[in-house]
């Protein structure tokens, strides 16, 4: 079996925790793995990891491709250039499959941001809806509802098939009472985005009724190199596989998914996994509490003392604080969208940001340029790189920098400085026994973390 993990959301709901350069796929909530690395050790139950494909926006893919690398050097990602929702994501994967494969292997389809604790379970449902993708149908696995939930989308089922039934159709997320009745009639299941099928099957779904998604794909060239080119990308339309493919296809079947389940796409979701204390509160960080109760209070970096509340959620960053009724968790997306329209920074990155080589902090941003410090770690260094849009000047603070600039080296120690001007192939480094602290302050038309071009790298992520 083949197996597609779909990594390019932001997880906007769980703000101020994610953020657009950082989501939720890429945050371990249990202190240990990410969600991206448990749902890839969860299919490499049944896939080998060169045929598990991660395919991501082009600005996750040095995070995503670390995070893998810890696990198997050979999982292969894909970065899509522009973010262009799900459906052209999945058929970009599924013509790199056709192109190495043959067109009838099984392919299961995986959001990365799904808990889900006993794999044996949903080991068990993906063998059941193998014998349905065989014949073929397109499988979804459908998620049997256990209260009223307005943040989830609903299938209708119908006929009985062999392990599992016939769809009728999707619908959209309901409001309440329309929920309570779904709930009612034994024949909706939540959506969970996670689908089956022959590379062949859905080839053929894309070309009978998303032609020019379909027609784009085959312009796709993966015999020499893993890349999604912009030029072809870019005239692939924004749809998700949910309105191009799922609800048009005659083939569609589901299959009950056995095992717990939780997409973790609000804090009230991550509230309901989380083991709480004897006055059903989940705290976490320096938090100090009187007297509140069925409440989720995170700090990451400040003391927060909450006293008198009562079903609350209160999540504390370094540069942001979120509060909100536990029920009303599914609406921060929309404090989210209206900080996007006041160009927020808050919403892209963490102030903080840790990499394998160590950390930096972003001090201040402006029209044009950004400040941030940088730690590396003894024995740590930077990758050889460029930038096409901005250059960067250097300060170090503390410790010694051992610095490549365009083929010279350059020991730089407290109080030196040095400029990397645009389109300079350059390297920071630590090659001494204490932490190396520096300030770089960046300058350009286009200041973001993508704007990189790695040529050498000891984490894996060129």
């Amino acid at each position: 079996m083949k197996s597609i993990i779909l990594a390019g959301g932001s997880g906007s709901r769980l703000w101020p925790l994610s953020r657009e350069e950082y989501p939720k796929q890429l945050l371990s909530f249990d202190e240990k793995e990410s969600l991206l690395q448990k749902t890839f050790k969860r299919l490499e139950s049944f896939c080998v990891a060169s045929e598990i494909v991660t395919i991501t926006n082009i600005k996750h893919y040095s995070d995503i491709k670390l995070q893998l690398n810890s696990i198997d050097k050979n999982n292969v990602v894909l970065a899509e250039p522009l973010g262009k929702n799900t459906a052209p994501a999945i058929a970009s994967v599924l013509e790199y499959f056709s192109q190495k494969y043959d067109k009838d292997d099984i392919v299961l389809i995986v959001p990365s941001d799904h808990l889900i604790i006993n794999t044996q379970k949903f080991s068990d449902t993906v063998k059941q809806a193998e014998e349905l993708a065989q014949d073929g149908y397109i499988v979804t696995f459908g998620i049997k509802p256990t209260y009223p939930e307005t943040g989830y989308g609903y299938i209708k089922t119908t006929d009985k098939l062999l392990n599992g039934y016939k769809v009728e159709k999707f619908v959209e997320k309901p409001d309440l009472n329309t929920a309570k009745e779904y709930l009612k009639t034994n024949k909706y299941y939540w959506n969970g985005g996670i689908f089956m099928g022959k590379i062949s099957t859905f080839m053929m779904e894309f070309e009978k009724y998303a032609s020019d998604i379909y027609l784009n794909t085959k312009n796709l060239d993966f015999s020499k190199k893993n890349t999604i080119e912009y030029s072809i990308y870019e005239n692939m339309p924004s749809i998700s596989i949910d309105y191009a493919i799922m609800e048009k296809s005659d083939k569609i079947a589901l299959v009950e998914l056995q095992s717990d389940w939780n997409d973790l796409g609000s804090w009230q979701a991550l509230y309901n996994v989380k083991e709480k204390d004897e006055n059903g509160n989940v705290l976490s960080g320096k938090v100090v509490v009187d007297d509140v109760k069925n409440s989720f209070i995170y700090s990451q970096k400040e003391i927060v003392a909450v006293s008198g509340l009562e079903n609350v959620i209160l999540v504390e960053t370094e540069d942001a604080i979120m509060a909100c009724k536990l029920d009303k968790s599914q609406n921060v997306k929309n404090l989210y969208e209206k900080l996007k329209e006041k160009e927020s920074d808050t919403t892209k990155l963490h102030k903080t940001v840790f990499r394998p080589w160590g950390y930096y902090t972003c001090m201040n941003r402006g029209n044009g340029y950004l400040t941030k410090t940088i730690c590396v770690m003894p024995h740590h260094k930077l990758s050889v790189q460029s930038h096409n849009h901005r250059s960067e000047h250097w300060v170090v603070l503390e410790g010694s920098a051992f610095v490549l600039l365009d083929g010279k080296e350059y020991i730089l120690n407290s109080g030196d400085s040095i400029d990397i001007p645009i389109k300079a192939i350059h390297s920071l480094q630590n090659h001494t026994n204490e932490e190396l602290k520096i300030i770089e302050v960046q300058k350009g038309d286009y200041i973001s973390e993508d704007d990189i071009t790695r040529y050498e790298d000891s984490y894996g992520r060129i």
